[in-house]
Formats: C-alpha cells, structure tokens, sequence
C-alpha cells in the first residue's frame, strides 16, 4: 500500500510540473500584417454560407443579392440575413440544384421580430421596416421527402 501511494504521488508531481515552451518571437507589426491579411481574404468572399447563416451583404452587377446554401441532415434550415436600407417591395426565388425539391421560404422576420410566413419557392413581400430581416429557408413540414442538397436563393428589392 505504501509502494502504491508513493508511486500515485511521483505521478502527480511529475505531471504539475510546468513544461518551459518554446516562443516564438513575433513582433506586434507582424500580427497587424496577418490580421490585415485574413480580413482581405473575407472581403473577398461574397454571400457564402457559414454553418446555417448565409450573410447578403454584396450585390451583383444585376442588383440582386445572389448566394448558393446547401440543406442537410446537420443544417435542416438556412437563415439568410440581409439589411434593408430603402423601403419597397422584396422579391426571392429559390432554385434547387436538381430542379425541383422541397423547400420553400419557411419564414420572414422582421426587424421589430414580426414574423410572417410560410411562403413557396417563390417570396413576394412588402418591406415596411428599415433594418436587418433574416429568411429562414427549409423544408416544408407538411410534405414528404425533406431536401437535402445545394440550391440558389436570389432576392430582389425594388424601392418603392
């Protein structure tokens, strides 16, 4: 028993003991460069989703906001936020990949947190509120088959 405790006990202080690192040796202007450096690489990336979030924030040369998404087991619904600056009428299509599929926009909120919804594959909505909105993009409950794959969705806003 005593060969036992003073074996557990070797193990605890060899294990607390704090290993010396080695540093590296960045100076403060190197870190600025490569923060500098990441921050142009996510400009270039336009209205890609990130996990279940697709961000609109750059328009095309048609002035439509344009962005691929995919739905699977992991991510059943999509969330696209867009922020409204002009008041007017807004238009989203979304196209699966296949062609055809089940999905549609399930749901619109509201920058007050209204909601409206549920919509098709096509959105025709008015937008009364200056500010962020969020689609929620899915599959519909009420149908067999939840899709899965990669689509398109497109929004328009036509000013009034």
């Amino acid at each position: 028993m005593k060969n036992i405790s003073i074996f557990l006990l070797s193990i605890l202080l060899f294990s607390c003991q704090q290993k010396q690192t080695k540093t590296d040796s960045v100076s403060s202007s190197d870190s600025i460069v490569a923060k500098d450096s990441i921050i142009v690489k996510e400009n270039k990336v336009e209205n890609e989703q990130i996990g279940d979030t697709i961000f609109m924030n750059f328009k095309n040369e048609k002035d439509f906001y344009v962005a691929e998404g995919s739905l699977d087991s992991i991510h059943s619904r999509v969330y696209v936020k867009f922020k409204n600056e002009d008041l007017g009428e807004l238009n989203g299509k979304i196209t699966p990949a296949g062609g055809k599929g089940n999905i549609r926009f399930n749901q619109i909120i509201s920058p007050d947190k209204s909601s409206d919804g549920p919509f098709g594959i096509d959105l025709k909505t008015n937008l009364e509120q200056k500010g962020n909105y969020v689609l929620v993009i899915g599959h519909s409950q009420m149908a067999d088959n939840p899709f899965y794959g990669k689509f398109t969705v497109q929004l328009e806003n036509k000013k009034k």
